[in-house]
Formats: structure tokens, sequence, C-alpha cells
């Protein structure tokens, strides 16, 4: 089959047609979201009628309650202390499952096992694990801390084993020749160049875990989601309003230190 495509004549065609393949895929792609918004089933004369309620909503949020800012800050500093606890032990349980996981390190049943490990994990959504954390813990911060950590755990794995297999084959080779365990060759010829951009993904999970841990609240996992949905639901708005905005410069400014310690990462 492999020669079959690399022959003269197929290539010849495939060069002199490129613009035949480029149209097709195109044409397949408008297929796939026309069918796509077909299932959606969108009325727009639905939507339309739905703006003055929308910005009825809005107009409800505002003006922000200032007197709730310490409120948020507390609410704010316990999400914080989640997604520190739950996105380095998360961080740290993802990596055997990384290492188990990458074409370039494990033998093919062990990869077959961590692989389906990540996908059973990545198929849960972070709401569900916070429902089950919160059944098993309590409302609070425990729950959601615990929620985090296995979230991450499915995308961690997930983004290091992709580093680990992008690593440079010819150090992996030098080791194998003289001799090295499979954890030796993990150890100092992977580990090294993973580092860098293991840390990367780390810090970006971290910010993204925030935004989460927020969610999480609404499910009584803790932390300023639990707030905000309090406010909503006691159709408090100008308070949820203030929750919002401090969840928002926080998260800012977060975003801003995390970015700069990525590009300064990935100059090391």
């Amino acid at each position: 089959m492999k020669k079959y495509f690399n022959s003269p004549l197929i290539s010849q065609f495939l060069h002199r047609y490129s613009w035949l393949i480029n149209l097709v895929i195109v044409l397949v792609m408008v297929v796939i979201y026309v069918w796509a918004l077909q299932g959606l089933k969108i009325d727009l004369a639905l939507l339309q009628e739905s703006f003055p309620f929308i910005i009825d909503f809005i107009s409800r949020l505002f003006p922000p309650d200032w007197r709730v800012v310490r409120v948020a800050i507390d609410a704010l500093i316990e999400t914080v202390q989640m997604s520190i606890w739950g996105t380095t032990v998360g961080a740290i349980l993802s990596l055997p499952i990384a290492i188990a996981s990458a074409n370039n390190v494990a033998p093919l049943w062990l990869r077959w096992l961590a692989n389906l490990l990540q996908n059973v994990v990545r198929s849960v959504p972070s709401i569900i694990l916070g429902l089950i954390f919160v059944a098993a813990t309590g409302l609070g911060a425990p729950a959601g801390t615990l929620a985090l950590c296995i979230y991450t755990i499915g995308y961690l794995a997930k983004f290091y084993q992709q580093a680990i297999e992008a690593v440079d084959s010819r150090s992996v080779e030098s080791l194998q020749v003289i001799g090295a365990s499979r954890i030796q060759i993990a150890q100092y010829g992977i580990l090294p160049q993973v580092i860098p951009l293991g840390l990367g993904y780390t810090l970006w999970m971290f910010e993204y875990n925030i935004r989460a841990a927020s969610v999480l609240g609404a499910v009584g996992a803790g932390g300023i989601g639990f707030k905000l949905k309090s406010y909503i639901d006691g159709f408090e708005y100008t308070k949820a309003t203030t929750m919002m905005l401090v969840l928002l410069v926080v998260v800012t400014v977060i975003d801003v230190i995390s970015s700069k310690l990525r590009r300064y990462l990935d100059s090391m």
C-alpha cells in the first residue's frame, strides 16, 4: 500500500491536481458544517425575540455591589488554594501515567492501559467529578480540590505524553546502546528535555483550574463559584457581578504572570 502511494504516477497526479484535492476537502468541510448546523435546530426568529430578555438580565447585573468585595476576595483565595493543590497533586500523578503512555518509552500493553485510563478520566465532566466528591466529602473546598486533581490528570497526562514523545530520539537511542534501563532512559534522556515544556503546561493548567474551580462551586464544591451561584439563586445579581469582576481581575493577573513564566521556560 505504501509503495502504491509512493509511485511516480500517483505523485504526479497529486501534484498536478492538487487544486482538485483541496476543492474536495473544502466541500467535505462544508457538508460537515451544514450537517452540524441542521442538527442544532437553531430558531433565528426565537433568537431575535430573546434579545430583550438578554438585555434585561444584563441590566440587572449593574451597578456592582462593592459591599461584598471582602467576601469575594475570601472566596477567591479559597479558589486559588484549591487550584494550587489540585494542579500540583494532579501534575505529580500525571507524570507516571504520561511515561506509561508514551510510544518511545513504554511497551504496547502498558501504553494501551495508560491511554485507556486517560480517556476514562477525560470523559467525565468536571461538574460530575464535583458532584461525586461532594457526595463523598460534603460541601466545601476539599471536594473541589479532589475534583480538580482528577480533572488535571486527564489533561496534563496527555500534554506530558506528547512532550515525552517529542523528545530528541538520538539521546534515547544513545542510552539504549549503553544498556540503560527504561527508568534510566526516562530519568536521564527524557525528563531533562520535557521539564521546561511540562512546567509550561502545568502553569497553563493552574490558570485554567481557577476558572474550572469557579464552575465546580455551582455544585457546592467551594470557592468563588459557590458564592456566585448563591447570589444568582437569591436574585442578588449586583453582588454576583462583583464576584465576577474580582475573578476577572485575578484571572487576568495570573494570565499575565503565567505567560511571562511560560516564555521564560520556552527560552531555557
